[in-house]
């Protein structure tokens, strides 16, 4: 029998600056939730990571290492990832690249007196934009910003600026990998692919009616169900669902009960 798609698991991860309305996606918290990873009910490994994230406060400002600096200093890849804004609540704002180039002194000096936010780019955001994050970047997400992030699957991040928050920073790691320059910012989405690099290629599909959905043959699908609902191949989904698509499976149907906006995410061919 052909393997057929499967719902990843939530698993929701509480953070200081995480909120405790996760509507209309999740059921209320008991806690403050600021992010949600989307995982395998096997625990296999999986190359692409989907997590929605939540915010009431300031993030850090921090940066990715790319695969070389990752491997060399942490043992582990690097990270690159983008963001798709889910929503945005009136004034909220992003933080990507400086504003002009600096040097690594001026940086390190900046972080050490708390004074970095001068010199990052601040872009105000609205749903639907979207933001591709390379290795290097110097960033931050404000409050008020829920997003859909997919990423290169490494938990690694290097903390250049924490608002006095007791926890570790990174700041030399980060001066080695940073980008002291301009980022070109958020971008309105021109067509059916919003991202494309050498870890994930990511397509925004709106389906309106019932659609046979034919699978690849050589690399998983994930499929990030942002609008609507309905059923895939026979099993019903709803909004905040991110299902796995197994490479070689067999055509199935995905029958929306409406309007349906997903986001569909999978490795580049090789």
């Amino acid at each position: 029998m052909d393997p057929g798609p499967f719902r990843l698991i939530p698993s929701f991860r509480e953070k200081v600056w995480g909120v405790t309305d996760l509507a209309p996606w999740f059921p209320r918290p008991s806690g403050k939730i600021g992010e949600v990873w989307f995982l395998r009910p096997d625990d296999a490994p999986q190359p692409i990571l989907v997590k929605i994230i939540f915010t009431s406060a300031l993030l850090s400002v921090q940066v990715h290492p790319d695969d070389a600096y990752a491997l060399a200093h942490d043992g582990i890849p690097g990270k690159t990832e983008m963001w798709y804004i889910l929503r945005a609540e009136p004034g909220a704002k992003l933080a990507l690249g400086l504003c002009e180039p600096v040097t690594r002194e001026a940086l390190k000096e900046a972080a050490a007196s708390g004074l970095v936010e001068r010199l990052l780019q601040w872009f105000p955001v609205n749903p639907g934009q979207v933001i591709f994050i390379p290795p290097g970047t110097v960033h931050a997400i404000g409050p008020g910003i829920t997003l859909c992030e997919i990423q290169q699957n490494s938990d690694i991040t290097y903390r250049l600026y924490d608002y006095g928050r007791p926890r570790e920073l990174h700041v030399d790691k980060a001066l080695d990998v940073a980008t002291l320059g301009p980022h070109p910012g958020p971008s309105a989405p021109a067509g059916g692919t919003l991202a494309a690099c050498d870890y994930f290629i990511t397509e925004q599909v709106e389906i309106g009616r019932a659609t046979a959905y034919t699978p690849d043959r050589d690399r998983f699908h994930l499929l990030v169900f942002l609008e609507g609902g309905g059923t895939i191949a026979g099993q019903p989904f709803r909004a905040g669902e991110v299902w796995h698509v197994p490479e070689g499976a067999g055509t199935f149907s995905l029958d929306p009960d409406g309007p349906v906006r997903l986001l569909r995410s999978y490795p580049p061919r090789r």
